[in-house]
Parts: structure tokens; sequence; C-alpha cells
């Protein structure tokens, strides 16, 4: 579903802000005005309306805190995804609870920034989703690895997974979005699709961000050298 305001060759991204506080809203439109490349087409301070803009306008980018009048944001998150809504949705918030950062991963988010990041931090998080990866704050790094850790494990083994599928969890754990994976084992966006969800569905994930931190904690993909990076090397 394309946005209906939306250049095919524009790198402007339209984008949607849902959040509760006026002056946190203030602060972000100017972030994001001095950057130019965001069209900000809408903003609501609560979930349902939100979810109503981001139907009719489908945005590329949706701004979510996660505590909000009415449905919260992880609910918001949820409608979003049943609603078929493909926007990156990126969570800004303070908290920094295990349980709502997993909760928002789970749900569906593209990543999840604290409020208290620099500027120049939160833009940089934030193109990074735009661009397929799944920012997390870096206080917030080891919060979901000790998360999994906790869970049962039982009937999650990297033998589950074939080769070919544990070269694409290893690009996960490097943070590699669809397009550089696919680029890297030269094959198409819809092929490395099908292999995250069958990584997903064997080892038991509900998302790419928790597989990847599973990865790391697994010291999967340490021996791995993307090879944008080998010829990065060589150029030196």
């Amino acid at each position: 579903m394309k946005n209906k305001n939306k250049n095919e060759n524009s790198s402007i991204y339209s984008t949607l802000i849902i959040d509760a506080h006026p002056l946190f809203r203030a602060g972000l439109k100017q972030l994001l005005d001095e950057s130019e490349e965001f069209d900000l087409i809408g903003e609501t301070n609560n979930g349902e309306d939100g979810i109503e803009i981001a139907q009719d306008l489908n945005p590329d980018l949706i701004l979510l805190d996660l505590h909000l009048p009415g449905i919260n944001g992880i609910e918001t998150i949820s409608e979003l995804r049943a609603n078929n809504i493909e926007s990156k949705v990126v969570i800004l918030t303070a908290s920094k609870t295990a349980e709502n950062l997993v909760s928002a991963i789970r749900a569906g988010c593209d990543g999840y920034i604290l409020k208290s990041s620099e500027p120049e931090a939160m833009l940089d998080m934030i193109y990074r989703a735009l661009h397929g990866h799944n920012p997390i704050s870096p206080e917030l790094s080891g919060i979901l690895a000790n998360v999994l850790k906790q869970e049962s494990t039982e009937g999650r083994c990297r033998s589950d997974v074939t080769n070919r599928e544990l070269e694409v969890l290893k690009c996960l754990a490097h943070g590699m979005s669809n397009r550089m994976i696919a680029q890297e084992f030269n094959i198409v966006e819809s092929t490395v699709k099908i292999h995250i969800r069958n990584i997903l569905r064997k080892l038991r994930f509900r998302s790419r961000v928790e597989a990847a931190v599973w990865a790391v904690s697994n010291n999967i993909g340490t021996d791995f050298v993307p090879k944008s990076e080998q010829d990065e090397y060589e150029d030196e």
C-alpha cells in the first residue's frame, strides 16, 4: 500500500507523530524540520486517531509514544499491524522497562528510542529504522538479551536452521537490512523475507530483533564479515 501523497522518486519521508505531550511534539517537529527530509503529514495525542490517520495517509514513518490516553502504544502498534499498515513504527519513550521494550518489539515496532537521547543520536536511529535496521537505544541493549536468556531455551538451537538461514541470521546479528542481506547473497528481498520468516518460526521468535539479539548473545556471527566491510578493508 503506497502513500497517497508520496512521490516514488522522492527521498522525503511522510511522517505521523502520535504523542500525548505537546512540548515533546513541538521539539520533535523542530528536529525533523531541520533535517529537511521529513514531511509531517499528521500529528495526534492518542492512538485511536493515529490509527485512522495512518489508514487514510499510510505514512512512511510513525513516531509513537507508549503512554497515551485511551489505547496505549503497544495496543496501537498491534492495531496498525492488524490493519496491514506497513509504515515504519518507531517508539519514542521515557520507559526503560524490559516489559515495555519486549512488548513493543513483539508487537511489531521497528525501533525503540529513549526520549532522553541526544537529538543527533535520535535522528540517526530514526534514519536507521527507515533503512531497514531495528535500532534500540544503547542504554537498553542488554535488556532484551537478558530477557531471552531467562526464557526457556528448550527447542531453540542453531542446528534447527539451514546453512543459508544461519548465514542470514549472522547478517541479522550484524544489523543488516533485508536489502543489504539480498545484496550480500545476490538474492531478491522476497527470498530474504522467507528465510527470516523460517528463522523466526524455527527458533520461536516473534521479531527479527529478538533473533538478532539471541544470535549476538550466543556468539553467532562473530566469524562473519559482510562483503561491504571486506571491500572497505581492501580499499584501506
